[in-house]
């Protein structure tokens, strides 16, 4: 008879633990493992909600996705062991496409892509590592091109460009180990150029000269420079 009694007690016991799903709303984080709440034991299962997948003593593991208010959904990915793994993608609240690329075990890893919520590529480059690698491009919102350059264990190097909305050149010069160096040149809106003159270490140096969009010396800023800063007109 105990054995029969205790039966039905086992049974609910089994029910209340990872075989039964949990709202997303009902679960806490701790130190980055969740609990449902009012409980201290990692929890197990399936989660429901506007965040749905499922997690494995407190950690999300295998698909998940989430939702905005409306229904719309806002990113799909997989997890392991509580990391982002492989394929992911985000969308904005209007339903475009706002961001992909890849994980490896929790850092950015390959090809990697933003957009403008009209649907307009904003950016565009790969990861190594985690960290930025190789040419990079950037887009504003009409699609015209407004930075380009490479990147090197995540510091900017070599040559860059960046341009006006109008589409004439804003600036130009090189990177080394993520700090300006060398000559640089910009211009105004209007195509009129605003300065040029040498970086060393990411700070003005030497010969530096300054022109108004009128074309005229800029004299409170032309002259010689050491270490960023000015030492005679």
């Amino acid at each position: 008879m105990k054995t029969l009694f205790l039966l039905p007690i086992l049974f609910l016991s089994l029910l209340s633990t990872s075989c039964w799903g949990v709202d997303w709303d009902d679960l806490v984080e701790r130190d980055y493992i969740y609990y449902k709440k009012f409980t201290e034991t990692p929890f197990t299962g399936k989660v429901s909600g506007k965040k749905q997948g499922e997690m494995k003593n407190g950690i999300k593991e295998g698909e998940w996705v989430e939702y905005y208010e409306d229904g719309q959904l806002s990113y799909k990915g997989r997890y392991k062991n509580g990391e982002e793994l492989g394929k992911w993608v985000l969308y904005y609240a209007n339903g475009q496409l706002k961001e992909k690329g890849s994980f490896g075990t929790g850092r950015f890893e390959g090809e990697y892509f933003t957009y403008h919520a009209n649907g307009q590529l904003k950016e565009k480059g790969s990861f190594k590592n985690g960290k930025k690698d190789g040419e990079w491009v950037q887009y504003d919102e009409t699609g015209q091109l407004w930075n380009k350059g490479s990147y090197k264990n995540g510091k900017g190097e070599g040559e860059w460009v960046n341009y006006h909305k109008n589409g004439k050149l804003r600036s130009k010069g090189s990177y080394k180990n993520g700090k300006k160096e060398g000559g640089w040149v910009s211009y105004h809106e209007n195509g009129q150029l605003w300065n040029k003159g040498s970086y060393k270490n990411g700070k003005y140096e030497n010969d530096w000269v300054w022109y108004t969009e009128d074309g005229e010396i800029w004299m409170a800023k032309t002259g010689t420079y050491k270490n960023g800063k000015k030492v005679s007109d």
